[in-house]
């Protein structure tokens, strides 16, 4: 199925969109078979290397190799034990008098896709409310999580964190694996998305419905799109994960009714379009998810930026999402560009001055020319290397 609309896309590539897309069944197979025509013994790799090989063992069914029908049950099993893992966390905090929202993937499998071999996820985000986050903190550590960030670039202290919208934890599972636990009140915590235009938590938590048979909730239709949507801008589209990012909106569509006109009205609101209108557009084309022209239409940005980001994403690749995608020059221009305006730009490097006080910790307004510059060094310095 040729659909690929500019993104410079193999036939391997548009094959392995083909798997992975989640409405289509004898499409999913077609792309499996046409992915190993074309590729050979080295189609497994391939998909290994996006991190979508479980995904296509469920399209070959029982057609596939060992390989593939492996690579979906270990995924499947490793998802039963997450779901296990956040089912016990929900029933905890929910104990104490804390509401916690799954985000993403997590939410996603846990109350939206029927297939757990098809949901790979290297950890578990969920979220709080700010108010609540603290104690939230302090029951995961007395379960047994260690708390400690990934990065290098984060500090394991939780003043910091709780500034920054979010922790890390991890916790050794029994079979031996270890669990990445990512406990945040900010819904998305992007460097670059202004702290104004992001949705505020105690209102998504108040607008989130319960995932029947747990004490898991998720986030509302039109929050939850607009929250993956913002997540897939934060990757610039293409960072790893790379397209297996775009399967979130792909599976949010097919399994939630989205109204569409309050969907746009509130991006318009939060002035995200430009962010959200590339999150929707590139599954729509790569994986033929249904998203309404109109609403496309009303989202899309200038035709000079529509070509120049396209075309930037374009050269960096939907696929081979570990590989260097920008330089560091482009990729603060890309993240620019994604600003619907200039003093919307102006804003996002020059935030609220409270803001600016709070996330740093500072009381003496003086230090704000100096917070300032610690800001603009870390959006240009403190990112991953991809």
């Amino acid at each position: 199925m040729a659909i690929d609309k500019t993104w410079g896309l193999s036939p391997s590539g548009q094959a392995l969109c083909d798997c992975i897309q989640g409405s289509d069944g004898e499409r999913q197979a077609a792309g499996a078979r046409r992915l190993v025509d074309l590729l050979g013994d080295t189609a497994f790799d391939v998909a290994k290397d996006n991190d979508v090989a479980c995904m296509v063992g469920h399209a070959f069914g029982e057609q596939g190799g060992d390989d593939w029908k492996a690579a979906h049950s270990e995924v499947q099993t490793r998802m039963k034990q997450l779901m296990s893992e956040l089912d016990s966390v929900a029933e905890l905090l929910d104990a104490n008098g804390i509401p916690v929202v799954a985000l993403k993937n997590a939410g996603i499998a846990r109350g939206l896709f029927d297939c757990l071999g098809c949901c790979p996820m290297g950890d578990l985000d969920l979220m709080v409310r700010k108010s609540d986050f603290r104690q939230a903190h302090q029951l995961l550590v007395e379960d047994g999580y260690e708390f400690e960030f990934r990065s290098e670039f984060e500090e394991n202290d939780l003043e910091e964190a709780e500034r920054g919208g979010g922790s890390e934890y991890f916790k050794m599972l029994p079979d031996g694996s270890k669990l990445w636990l990512e406990l945040q009140w900010r819904p998305v915590a992007g460097r670059w998305i202004r702290p104004d235009q992001e949705p505020d938590s105690s209102d998504l938590m108040d607008r989130s419905i319960e995932i029947e048979g747990t004490r898991v909730r998720l986030l509302s239709p039109q929050d939850n799109l607009l929250q993956v949507a913002l997540h897939t801008a934060k990757h610039t589209y293409v960072r790893a994960p790379g397209l297996r990012l775009h399967t979130d909106v792909d599976r949010i569509l097919l399994q939630q009714e989205i109204d569409w006109r309050e969907f746009v009205d509130r991006v318009r609101k939060l002035r995200l379009c430009t962010a959200v209108y590339f999150s929707l557009l590139i599954p729509s084309h790569v994986l033929g998810t249904r998203v309404p022209d109109w609403v496309l239409d009303e989202l899309r940005p200038s035709r000079w930026k529509v070509a120049t980001l396209s075309g930037w994403i374009r050269a960096a690749g939907l696929t081979e999402p570990n590989r260097r995608k920008f330089s560091r020059l482009r990729y603060i221009a890309f993240n620019s560009l994604l600003y619907d305006d200039l003093t919307g730009f102006a804003k996002g490097l020059f935030p609220d001055p409270d803001w600016v006080m709070d996330r740093y910790g500072a009381r003496n307004r003086r230090l704000l020319p100096v917070l300032y510059l610690r800001r603009l060094w870390e959006l240009v310095f403190r990112r991953a290397n991809t």
